[in-house]
């Protein structure tokens, strides 16, 4: 693929001087926090009845103050949350080039457009499982400075597991949000498909179609200790694949196109 090691060295530098990286770096951090905040809320009764309504939200979203919970905590925020900051990140990636009216010069360029659509997705893959594992580290730091009671080691290993597998399927279906970020020459149109995916994801899992829609698979997959993974067959994680697939196609075939009648 023609100069794509050069692609990628300058979608780096892009995201490096903006400060997209630190902002999305401090917006993901807000999951440990707050699930430190429910483990404290939980495991002091006094200080949960004195917080009102707030104690009631953090016993039916947590349960007890434990690093099983805490850890499950961690993956739900990464399938749900993962899917707005994830198609915020791509968002950016590819429409920034329309924002900034810099797409002409690039589209002119010798670089094979396959490279630096390519270069792209590398630096969206990269940069969404670096925040995953920032997610996983400061979830850590935190438990331990909550003084979670210690726990077996594979507690951890199993938790780390699921936040690693919600990780890999909420990254994979960032493809379609990416197309639309393409197609769409912009950032509005792609953020408003990311809402109303997550609407739909919502609601199709309430009504138990949830397994059927890839947008509802991680978020199934991190259920808390593992009470809805088991709605899950093998053919739910080929969905995501399938949809992950169709995105980075679809995106392909739009770039190279993308200035031809």
């Amino acid at each position: 693929m023609n100069n794509l090691s050069q692609s990628l060295w300058v979608e780096f530098l892009k995201a490096r001087r903006s400060k997209m990286p630190v902002l999305t770096a401090l917006g993901f951090s807000l999951a440990p926090i707050v699930g430190g905040l429910f483990m404290i809320i939980l495991r002091d009764p006094e200080f949960a009845r004195r917080a009102g309504l707030i104690s009631a939200k953090a016993q039916i979203a947590a349960g007890s103050a434990d690093w099983q919970t805490y850890l499950g905590l961690l993956a739900q925020a990464e399938a749900i949350g993962g899917i707005i900051l994830f198609g915020l990140i791509a968002t950016w990636v590819f429409g920034r080039e329309f924002a900034d009216r810099t797409v002409k010069d690039w589209l002119a360029l010798p670089t094979a457009r396959a490279a630096i659509v390519a270069s792209k997705l590398i630096v969206v893959a990269a940069w969404t499982l670096a925040l995953s594992a920032l997610n996983f580290g400061i979830g850590l730091i935190i438990g331990n400075a909550v003084a979670l009671a210690p726990a077996p080691i594979e507690i951890f290993w199993r938790g780390g597991i699921t936040l690693a597998i919600t990780a890999l399927l909420t990254i994979a279906l960032v493809t379609p949000i990416v197309f639309f970020a393409s197609a769409g020459r912009g950032y509005l149109p792609p953020m408003g498909i990311t809402i109303l995916l997550i609407i739909f994801a919502q609601i199709l899992a309430a009504m138990g179609w949830g397994e059927y829609f890839p947008w509802s698979v991680p978020a199934l997959f991190a259920g808390v200790a593992g009470e809805h993974t088991a709605q899950l067959g093998a053919s739910s994680f080929v969905i995501v694949a399938l949809t992950s697939v169709a995105g980075i196609i679809a995106t392909f075939v739009w770039w190279e196109r993308a200035d031809q009648q």
